[in-house]
C-alpha cells in the first residue's frame, strides 16, 4: 500500500476500521471524538492529513444523528487540514428509508443526506447494500455500491443446506437482492407476499414459489424492528418449510425486534457487522459475519485507482 494513506473512523464503528487496517496492514489514524458540555460535538484530527488519501469509517446507526454529525464533522476537520481526497466509508448508509414523498408533505431525507455528504467535503462514497438502488443518484460525487451476498452466498454455502435449499425475498421489492442470491447459489426462489398495515406492523399473507419440503433462507438489506422478517418466517414454516434461516445485511434491531426474534421460528440469524451488535442485542441463534475484507480491499482498490467491480461480479 502507497503509504499516503489513512484511515480514521467515527465511534459507531470502531472495531470494523481497526480490522480493515489490519487486512491493509496499516495502523488507524488517530482522531479524538468527544463533545463539550452543551452537547456539542468536538472532533480534532490528531496527525498530517496533508495531501493525503482518507478514508473516513462511519455508519449512520443508532445514534443516528450523533453518527451523521460526527461524520460530517471529521470530513469537514479532513477537508480543512488539506487532505487530498476524502471517502466517506459508511457501511450503513442510515435514512436510506426516507427515499421517496410516498405521503404529503414529507421530506426526501436520503437525499438531505447525500447533500449534506457532499457539501461537508465528502469527494466520494462507499456503502454496501443500500435500502434503494436509486439512492446512487441523489449524489453528484462517484458512489461504490457494495453487495454482502458475496460474504453471505460463501457462508450458507457451508451449512449444507443443498440439496433442498431455496431462497425467499420477504416482499416484492426485494426480489432482485433475493435472485442474486438464487443465481449465486443455483437454488430455487420464492417471495413472501406481504400487506403492510402501518410503519411498525406488516401481515405476511400467502407464499409465491415452494418452500414445503425445503431449508429456506430469507434475505434483506436489514432487520428493523423484525415484525415482517418473523412474520415471514412463521407464514414459511407454516407452508412446510424443513428449517428457515434469514440472512439480514444490517442488523439495525430496534424497538421490539429482539423479543420478536426470540420467538421466532427462525433457526439462525445471520447478520454482518456494517452496525455493530453489543451483547445486550446479541442473541443465540446470531451469526455475526465481518464485512472487513470487502471493504478493505475496495479501500486498496479506490486507492490504487483499480476497478472495484470484481468485487461484486
Amino acid at each position: 500500500m502507497q503509504n499516503n494513506l489513512l484511515i480514521f473512523s467515527g465511534n459507531s464503528n470502531k472495531k470494523l476500521a481497526l480490522d480493515i487496517c489490519k487486512f491493509l496492514k496499516v495502523k488507524l489514524a488517530d482522531a479524538s471524538i468527544d463533545t463539550f458540555s452543551d452537547g456539542e460535538i468536538r472532533v480534532k484530527i490528531s496527525e498530517n492529513v496533508r495531501g493525503h488519501d482518507v478514508f473516513v469509517v462511519q455508519s449512520t446507526s443508532f445514534p443516528s444523528n450523533d453518527s451523521l454529525m460526527e461524520l460530517l464533522i471529521m470530513i469537514d476537520a479532513l477537508k480543512r487540514a488539506s487532505a487530498e481526497r476524502i471517502t466517506a466509508v459508511l457501511p450503513y448508509f442510515g435514512y436510506a428509508r426516507q427515499d421517496r414523498k410516498d405521503q404529503p408533505r414529507v421530506p426526501i431525507t436520503a437525499k438531505l443526506v447525500a447533500n449534506l455528504l457532499t457539501v461537508a467535503g465528502a469527494d466520494r462514497v462507499l456503502t454496501i447494500d443500500l435500502h434503494a438502488g436509486q439512492i446512487q443518484g441523489f449524489f453528484d460525487i462517484p458512489l461504490d455500491h457494495l453487495f454482502a451476498f458475496t460474504i453471505m452466498t460463501e457462508y450458507i454455502k457451508k451449512l449444507k443446506l443443498d440439496p433442498k435449499l431455496v431462497i425467499v425475498s420477504p416482499d416484492v421489492g426485494g426480489i432482485k437482492t433475493a435472485r442474486a442470491y438464487a443465481k449465486r447459489l443455483n437454488c430455487d426462489l420464492a417471495i413472501v407476499d406481504k400487506r403492510r398495515v402501518d410503519d411498525k406492523i406488516a401481515e405476511a399473507m400467502h407464499i409465491m414459489g415452494e418452500v414445503k419440503g425445503k431449508n429456506a433462507v430469507i434475505v434483506d438489506d436489514m432487520v428493523a424492528t423484525a415484525g415482517s422478517l418473523v412474520e415471514a418466517a412463521a407464514a414459511i414454516k407454516k407452508a412446510g418449510a424443513l428449517s428457515v434461516y434469514a440472512a439480514i445485511t444490517h442488523p439495525v434491531l430496534c424497538g421490539p425486534a429482539l423479543a420478536r426474534l426470540k420467538k421466532s421460528a427462525l433457526k439462525q440469524l445471520i447478520i454482518t457487522d456494517t452496525i455493530p451488535v453489543g451483547k445486550e442485542k446479541s442473541l443465540p441463534i446470531m451469526k455475526v459475519l465481518s464485512v472487513a475484507t470487502i471493504l478493505g480491499e475496495a479501500i486498496k482498490r479506490i486507492h490504487c485507482e483499480e476497478s472495484i467491480s470484481v468485487l461484486f461480479t
